[in-house]
């Protein structure tokens, strides 16, 4: 009886252990193929504003969010609020991009949205502009939205799927007095974005140029209550919506602007 129950012990705690090999091989096996799976969204530029709603938004849809921005430090407040990376990075710099998206396939493998954010804006008339300001401005609005869907675009076509999402300005579509250097950025944006939206889109990456025709609300800028500022959560869900739309009906260019403004 004594020796039937070693027996029984044995077999006993054996087959425990192969069970527990199995569980953890099967939880391994699942949690690399649920990180295979999930959406990563890279957004540039990141701030407080839209980008923050951006970072919500696509982190409630749980897709793994990293955040780049020349300061960081601003960050880590949303940081404690949602589960991202923060990666430090000036858009005007080609290795500090390249070194960006190196991390991201890092942390996981392969970007599915890309939003560009940063621009520059320099107020003043023609005479009296400074010219090496001027080319930084450019270099962040338009020449850094190049660097970033260069990469973008060389790992989505490795991919075979992803979208690239551009933030305009109404500046991207009409030039106004004493903003010439804006203008130049957002009109360059513009440009790019549709250039891509032809040469990749036959690629199954979804290419788009949002154009923001207004003030967006904020904590320093707060709406009235009459609803005559963008609502950057709003604003967030329509880039959401560019980004499932079915690629039958895929959009290149959108306005928002707020029921009051004119145009």
């Amino acid at each position: 009886m004594r020796i039937f129950d070693l027996v029984r012990q044995f077999v006993f705690i054996n087959l425990k252990s192969k069970i527990d090999v199995f569980n953890n091989a099967h939880m391994l096996i699942g949690g690399l193929f649920m990180t295979q799976d999930k959406e990563t969204c890279i957004i540039v530029g990141a701030g407080s504003g839209l980008s923050a709603s951006l970072a919500r938004l696509f982190s409630k849809e749980n897709m793994s969010v990293v955040l780049a921005a020349r300061d960081i430090q601003k960050l880590e407040v949303l940081k404690e609020e949602i589960d991202c990376d923060l990666v430090q990075c000036d858009v005007t710099k080609i290795d500090q991009v390249k070194s960006l998206f190196a991390r991201t396939d890092q942390i996981s493998r392969k970007p599915s949205v890309v939003v560009y954010n940063p621009s520059a804006r320099i107020r003043g008339d023609i005479t009296s502009l400074d010219p090496v300001q001027t080319k930084l401005a450019i270099e962040t609005t338009c020449y850094g939205a190049f660097l970033v869907a260069q990469q973008a675009a060389i790992r989505m076509t490795k991919n075979g799927c992803g979208s690239i999402f551009f933030t305009g300005a109404s500046a991207g579509v009409k030039g106004f007095p004493n903003s010439s250097v804006f203008a130049m950025g957002k009109f360059g944006l513009r440009g790019l974005a549709q250039s891509l939206a032809r040469e990749l889109q036959p690629k199954n990456i979804h290419v788009a140029h949002f154009v923001i025709d207004g003030g967006i609300a904020s904590v320093s800028r707060p709406d009235s209550g009459e609803q005559t500022l963008l609502n950057p959560a709003e604003i967030a869900k329509t880039y959401l919506h560019f980004h499932r739309q079915d690629r039958s009906v895929w959009s290149s260019e959108i306005e928002l602007r707020p029921w009051v403004e004119k145009f």
